[in-house]
């Protein structure tokens, strides 16, 4: 005898999800409503509040947060909107909740994998930001977890529910800018020095063993919360990862490709040197593939000189015509450069801010849903489409830590370099590791 939460979980199997969806989907009135837990809400987990109450007969009622002062500030918005919500510093708790249909991870991204895994294993969908984690063995591991519980994953690659972005898609499938031999993609933005941190005690309100999560234990520097860990190794991936990784994952979408068979960085330090800033903060990456094909993203974390009039975005290049896509629309170009078409979203998404909230937020969240529910056959980016574009990333970064030029494996993503391949993994904190 199946009850709601049998058929909103679904089953182990693929047939057994969408069938248990179909059947839930047909249930009227308060039953049909779904219940959101999200995790992480001091910078993009806001987002994914805002998203989730815009969907249909979906609610947000759980948030968590190690932060207690954020916490309570984002439990005072819900408050002021006159919606009740549950608070929990410690996700871990919620994950047993038997209201909580999906939970969102919002979290730093070194314990995005670790959330989502414990709570596919506890039967909740997910939807999980990206980077799918800070090292191409947690994608792995999260991949293994789903394909065992069967649970429904959607990666935080938004853009791929732009009906703008789509319908450029269909654009280049049918030819009309030729062969697509080149992506160009950028982001730039002129991000402020961090200074020099100092090993002080963390504010009251913080759990700062919480906030490491999965991390090995480190002293707690006055600089790194809540957004500079982006730039130090022990807990970030750098702007490739926090933000090259949208427009890479757009133009391998766009022209079709996976994994390279080549991978070139060059990275380097042009304005943050006299401070805690660890990694590059200007780069370029070169993904070589098979029939002389390219993808390229130029990283600019220190000056915001735009492209097209775009802080970020994608350069097509066809032997036919050219296009030009960012999340808020698309131009298309003949070979001499003359714009033959140019079409813009109704509403606008965040291109270069911290939280990047806006419209395909909405979208993707409700194609998410729609696929729980079974009215939607695909997710728009599933987990195996983000781990590839996470794996991309995680291999710029291994290319330029190594100072190598790295030969990969188009089938597995999976360099040649032994001394590149001792970045595939990463060791946990005793307790947190990842479950099997």
């Amino acid at each position: 005898m199946l009850n709601r939460r049998t058929m909103i979980k679904g089953g182990g199997a693929a047939v057994g999800v969408a069938m248990s969806a179909r059947s839930y989907a047909r249930i009227k009135g308060a039953n049909d409503r779904i219940h959101v837990a999200v995790v992480g809400v001091n910078g993009r987990g806001q987002a994914h509040v805002s998203a989730f109450t815009k969907v249909p007969n979906v609610v947000v009622t759980h948030i968590a947060d190690c932060d207690s002062a954020v916490l309570a500030k984002r439990a005072a918005e819900f408050a002021g909107r006159g919606v009740p919500v549950k608070t929990d510093r410690d996700y871990r708790r919620l994950l047993d909740r038997k209201a909580v249909d999906i939970v969102t991870v919002a979290t730093p991204d070194f314990s995005h994998v670790k959330v989502a895994t414990d709570a596919m294993d506890a039967g909740h969908h997910v939807y999980c930001e990206k980077p799918i984690g800070i090292a191409p063995a947690e994608g792995e591991a999260m991949i293994a977890m789903q394909k065992r519980t069967g649970r429904i994953v959607q990666v935080g690659n938004q853009q791929r529910s732009s009906p703008e972005t789509r319908q450029l898609l269909d654009i280049v499938k049918a030819g009309e800018l030729g062969h697509v031999y080149e992506a160009q993609t950028w982001y730039a933005n002129a991000r402020k020095p961090i200074g020099h941190g100092k090993q002080v005690p963390p504010p009251a309100s913080l759990d700062w063993d919480l906030w490491q999560g999965p991390r090995p234990r480190a002293p707690y520097r006055s600089n790194l919360v809540p957004y500079n860990w982006h730039w130090v190794w022990q807990y970030g991936t750098g702007e490739i990862c926090n933000n090259g990784m949208h427009e890479i994952d757009v133009a391998r979408w766009l022209m079709g490709l996976a994994y390279p068979t080549q991978v070139v960085a060059r990275g380097s330090r042009q304005f943050f040197n006299d401070d805690d800033w660890e990694m590059y903060d200007t780069m370029t990456l070169d993904l070589a593939y098979p029939g002389d094909r390219l993808i390229r993203w130029d990283g600019q974390s220190g000056t915001g000189m735009t492209r097209y009039g775009r802080g970020r975005g994608v350069l097509l290049l066809g032997n036919r015509g050219s296009a030009v896509v960012d999340r808020n629309g698309f131009e298309l170009y003949n070979l001499d450069g003359k714009q033959t078409r140019a079409v813009k979203a109704e509403a606008t998404s965040e291109t270069t801010g911290t939280v990047g909230e806006g419209v395909l937020d909405v979208y993707h969240a409700g194609n998410f849903v729609d696929v729980i529910r079974g009215k939607a056959s695909a997710l728009n980016s599933p987990i195996e489409e983000g781990h590839i574009s996470t794996n991309l990333c995680h291999l710029g970064n291994m290319a330029d830590r190594t100072g190598q030029v790295l030969t990969v494996d188009p089938a597995t993503g999976r360099p040649s370099s032994a001394e590149a391949m001792k970045l595939w993994a990463v060791e946990y904190q005793p307790g947190w590791e990842l479950k099997a």
